[in-house]
């Protein structure tokens, strides 16, 4: 399918959605056991700071993304590895509460499951990130099935599987269904994966990554020139900007008192595949994952600050566009 470019953020993206599918929205990507250490301020490097909290909690970019979309009433499906260990464990557990569909979930015995050790500026927020991908979490090619990375209406990916994820994207797209992409870091295929992709939001860093153009706004329309579809970036607080006709267009944020910055563009990523499911206009869209991602701000950890829709709709008022 080839996705309609829009001149105004007033236009819908008016998608055709495959009819009869089990799931709205389909995740095939990472998942990850995050530790929280907040800290008084980011620690220099030789000195001693004390952890004035420390959370274990689920995160990962795909999985929180169809965690919140669950929450917000949608039927989701999570595909994904976990190791065979006791943070595999602590996963399923808590995939178990919930109501995302976890069936295509593998664990893999030889693997150990993603972590990460994420340092929180008590002061600001921000958060640094330590994290372990092992390659054993990788899916094998007989173990990706077409009806499950096919079963939904939308197909959210994250890239760490690069080989996975182009096959998904590959099979989903001659079928119809639009496939949206979170890509924080280049991985292998990118080139591949930007163009097999219909909604491309990246982290800030991506375009100068990926283009090699150190000016953030020359890359970002560099990387324009290698994707058809709709693209986008994420800014963190100061919200995002994307192309919209022939020009850059800037979305702000929502201006909140930030606990934790972590899985805030996970779920911006997860607005924005809601209201593309609403057929929204973008900038509806762009206004209701400024401001999911900003309430989650409020809170500890990638999936606690997911909040109800009443709530993001409200707080749609103070986002200014």
């Amino acid at each position: 399918m080839k996705i309609k470019r829009l001149d105004s953020p007033n236009d819908t993206f008016d998608l055709q959605f495959p009819m009869e599918k089990p799931f709205d929205v389909v995740g095939f990507g990472t998942n990850s056991v995050d530790h929280l250490c907040i800290v008084p301020e980011y620690p220099q490097t030789g000195s001693k700071s004390e952890i004035v909290r420390y959370e274990k909690l689920p995160g990962g970019q795909v999985a929180t993304a169809v965690e919140f979309l669950s929450r917000l009433g949608l039927k989701t499906k999570y595909i994904g590895k976990l190791g065979r260990d006791e943070l595999g464990r602590f996963y399923l557990r808590s995939l178990a509460s919930g109501s995302v569909d976890a069936t295509s979930v593998l664990v893999e015995p030889s693997a150990r499951s993603q972590c990460a050790f994420i340092i929180v500026d008590r002061k600001s927020g921000e958060r640094t990130v330590l994290s372990r991908r092992g390659s054993g979490l990788d899916f094998r090619k007989h173990e990706l099935k077409k009806s499950e990375i096919c079963a939904g209406r939308i197909l959210h990916l994250d890239g760490y599987d690069s080989a996975g994820s182009l096959k998904a994207a590959r099979w989903c797209r001659q079928l119809g269904i639009p496939v949206c992409i979170d890509l924080d870091t280049v991985v292998p295929n990118c080139s591949e994966l930007v163009r097999s992709v219909d909604f491309l939001i990246v982290s800030s860093n991506f375009p100068s990554e990926f283009t090699g153009i150190g000016d953030p706004v020359k890359a970002f329309r560099e990387l324009g020139n290698c994707h058809e579809g709709f693209l986008a970036v994420t800014l963190g607080s100061q919200g995002a900007m994307a192309w919209v006709g022939s020009q850059i267009v800037r979305f702000p944020g929502l201006k909140v008192k930030a606990v934790d910055t972590t899985g805030a563009g996970d779920i911006f990523h997860a607005a924005f595949i809601y209201g593309l499911l609403q057929n929204w206009p973008l900038g509806k869209i762009m206004k209701f994952a400024n401001a999911s991602a900003g309430l989650s701000c409020k809170f500890i950890g990638a999936q606690a600050g997911i909040r109800p829709l009443s709530e993001i709709l409200l707080s749609m008022d103070r986002v200014l566009i």
